[in-house]
């Protein structure tokens, strides 16, 4: 074959085009499967940021409800004022006028879900002056009860107190002495910490166990007996108001001033929970080379024994945090005793709810008619009028002691009890931060709402006579008030 110049020059273009045309081919399909593989991110990025929006992503990032930190306030809350640090912490004034805000939420009160016995009050944030209210009289608040035992904790204990979980030297322990688990009323005492982290969650016995071996083996003690000490707190540990079937169903704790996990395990809780912490603390001891000899026994520790280790809780400010948003009426229970203990009453439930009054009354909070038998609210017996719930949330926000209250409520359709509330009102999500209370037949809601001009308006609901059998549309109704708030053009 002969080769001519012109015929591999054509060669060359001809192999250079069909290159080409392969390069071509490559780079649209590239740019396709570029362009598919764009839509694929830009879908699953939508979904994935509607779905934290609606807060279906929690039980994958926090297992549960991911807590107020893992929210982006609404743009009415927030400021680019940076804050006065002298100044206190208050919801921000607003002026609404009496006849929007009745006018506003007059439709919503009056749905049949609502029962027959329903009572509303709105407030100004700045002056307490009542905008508009529906019925009279005290109702059963259910765990919005939990506003009056928390406030009360904030005014008569220092927010930043702790807790403390010692271990007592009960006589000479390398002569055969004891050491003595010593309660200090650390409602989230865990046996060990989770993954995932709750403020409120801060001390725990197997850390506690660590610290107590460390000591004895430096003592070259490794052989001990152990007591346990729960006497901070006295008088029952169930409430007579409460039904039977509280303790017997597995629905509460009996109160103790010293548990782990809140007197779980496996699912079950103890109705000692003082003794099954002992056990366990012993079981920790024993893995850490130390030998306990014998069941564990209650004690009463005396006060000057030397304390071998401790552990400290979190601060008041933090366990009230997480008890509200949560609605946790184990720890609402520790905290009455708590209150009564820093009003020098008994650590009783009785003891608790004269001290609760004793700081409602010291914050000028009206409690006409205010009967409290417990600190969580599973007493049916417990009465307030709304105007009270409404005026200690009111007091909270004009205190920097007690101010945190007001934040630590759960937000609508993303924290706490109320993540999955709201659905079906888009307009208010995020816009309302009130504390829940529901038993059967009995549904309350307390908060504030922002509402469509930026301004704030305390309100507190409760209905107690609604039909048993219908929770969910109860709820529901109650939302369509606060919701009423939140979308409200109420400003003068």
């Amino acid at each position: 074959m002969v080769w001519r110049a012109g015929d591999s020059a054509r060669r060359g273009l001809y192999s250079l085009a069909h290159m080409g045309d392969r390069a071509v081919r490559r780079v649209t399909h590239l740019r396709r499967n570029t362009a598919v593989s764009g839509a694929a991110i830009a879908l699953v990025v939508l979904l994935g940021s509607f779905a934290w929006s609606q807060g279906d992503l929690n039980s994958l990032i926090c297992d549960g409800d991911c807590g107020p930190a893992y929210v982006t306030a609404p743009h009415a809350l927030t400021t680019n004022r940076v804050p006065d640090v002298a100044a206190v912490d208050a919801l921000p004034p607003g002026s609404a006028d009496p006849t929007k805000v009745a006018d506003a939420v007059s439709s919503a009160l009056d749905k049949s879900e609502l029962g027959t016995r329903t009572g509303f009050i709105a407030l100004d944030p700045s002056s307490g002056a009542v905008l508009a209210s529906r019925g009279s009289g005290t109702f059963v608040p259910a765990s919005t009860a939990k506003l009056m035992t928390s406030f009360s904790a904030l005014s008569l204990i220092d927010p930043q107190h702790r807790f403390t979980t010692r271990v007592a030297a009960e006589g000479a322990v390398s002569d055969g002495g004891s050491i003595v688990l010593v309660g200090g009323g650390d409602p989230y005492l865990v046996t060990k910490q989770a993954k995932v982290h709750d403020r409120a969650i801060h001390a725990d016995l197997t850390t506690l166990a660590t610290r107590t071996a460390a000591a004895l083996k430096n003592a070259d003690v490794t052989s001990v007996r152990l007591r346990y000490d729960a006497s901070l707190f006295t008088g029952p540990s169930v409430s007579p108001t409460w039904p039977k079937s509280y303790v017997s169903g597995n629905i509460v704790t009996p109160v103790s001033a010293l548990w782990t996990d809140q007197g779980v395990a496996g699912g079950v809780r103890s109705g000692n929970p003082a003794a099954s912490a002992a056990r366990v603390f012993a079981g920790l001891l024993g893995r850490r080379g130390i030998t306990v000899n014998g069941d564990p026994s209650a004690a009463t520790a005396v006060e000057t024994d030397p304390t071998v280790a401790s552990v400290r809780s979190a601060t008041v400010a933090q366990i009230v945090g997480t008890l509200i948003r949560t609605s946790d009426n184990e720890a609402a229970e520790v905290m009455l005793r708590h209150v009564a203990i820093a009003a020098q009453r008994p650590a009783t439930f009785d003891g608790g709810g004269e001290a609760v009054k004793l700081a409602l009354a010291a914050a000028r909070i009206d409690t006409s008619g205010l009967k409290l038998f417990d600190g969580s609210g599973l007493s049916r017996r417990d009465l307030v009028a709304p105007a009270t719930l409404a005026e200690i949330l009111h007091a909270a926000s004009e205190r920097s002691r007690t101010s945190s209250l007001v934040s630590d409520l759960p937000v609508s359709g993303f924290t706490g009890t109320l993540v999955k509330r709201f659905a079906n009102l888009p307009g208010a999500r995020g816009l309302v931060r009130a504390k829940t209370g529901t038993l059967t037949g009995i549904h309350s809601l307390a908060g504030y709402a922002v509402d469509a001009e930026g301004s704030p308006i305390i309100f507190a609901l409760m209905a107690d006579h609604t039909s048993a059998i219908a929770s969910v549309t109860a709820e529901a109704a109650l939302d369509r008030v606060a919701a009423a708030l939140a979308t409200c053009s109420c400003q003068k």
